[in-house]
């Protein structure tokens, strides 16, 4: 493609490392992209309060995209632009539905504010729920089921410590059809749920309308299969060399590990 007018780049396994920073390298191609006016998008399975240690080291003050396409949220002003949420009547239909396959799973969900700072208590999880990633006491609420399924959210979480996500996927994608987006971004048994047709790709569709860049003038970067239609969307789309197989599938070209700087090494072409 001709030089990139926007740079969209998945986090984990992607932009980070093996050591969860942003290289040096790295660090100085961003620098050059946003001095050459191209907006650097970051866009993430990451609720917005885990953007900022992300953005800081990277020197990114624009749009990120958050919870897999569901929130548009302004990085220099800490408020959500935007968010894509499923209504508490879905919660627990979704949930109830998905229990006849997934017998002993349990839930969290992932709340915003639209036009605010973050929540103080914007993830509820029911007890028996564990994150893979780890919790941080100040930011989760254990909770009664119906009271995790009683708000609004943006992403329900389905957790299940003795299957793989990919097992998850087959009978959640068989019960519930197009009746909400289903997708995973680590294969420790956890689905990641939006609202139907909520993806990476719609979130990063959005912003580029807010930049007023066309989508063949877009590259992304990415590595789990919830990066998938975002790959398909862009205008080029590059998977990881440790990219799922299906993401390399999806993928225009397939660039170095996020071990080994991919994620520059394509960027310095242009920049």
């Amino acid at each position: 493609m001709d030089s990139p007018r926007l740079v969209a780049s998945d986090i984990d396994g992607t932009l980070l490392g093996p050591l969860e920073r942003v290289t040096d390298r790295t660090v100085r191609v961003i620098a050059r992209v946003v001095a050459a006016g191209t907006p650097f998008v970051l866009v993430s399975g990451r609720p917005p309060r885990w953007i900022p240690p992300v953005s800081d080291s990277a020197g990114l003050n624009g749009y990120a995209v958050c919870a897999n396409g569901a929130i548009i949220y302004d990085i220099s002003s800490g408020y959500v632009v935007s968010a894509h949420q499923l209504d508490p009547v879905r919660l627990h239909d979704v949930t109830h539905t998905l229990e006849k396959a997934l017998p002993g799973m349990a839930v969290a969900t992932e709340r915003v504010v639209v036009g605010g700072p973050h929540l103080e208590a914007p993830y509820a999880a029911e007890r028996g729920y564990s994150n893979p990633w780890g919790d941080s006491v100040d930011e989760l609420t254990i909770a009664p089921r119906g009271e995790v399924l009683g708000h609004p959210a943006v992403k329900l979480l389905v957790r299940h410590e003795s299957m793989t996500s990919a097992e998850m996927l087959l009978a959640a994608r068989e019960l519930l059809g197009n009746s909400v987006d289903v997708t995973y971004s680590t294969g420790l048994g956890l689905l990641e749920i939006s609202a139907p047709g909520v993806t990476k790709a719609k979130g990063l569709a959005e912003v580029a309308e807010i930049e007023g860049v066309p989508q063949s003038a877009v590259i992304a970067f990415g590595d789990m299969p919830n990066d998938i239609e975002m790959l398909r969307w862009a205008g080029h789309g590059v998977a990881m060399a440790n990219a799922h197989a299906d993401v390399k599938a999806a993928a225009d070209e397939i660039t170095a590990p996020n071990s080994e700087d991919g994620v520059a090494l394509v960027l310095e072409r242009w920049f």
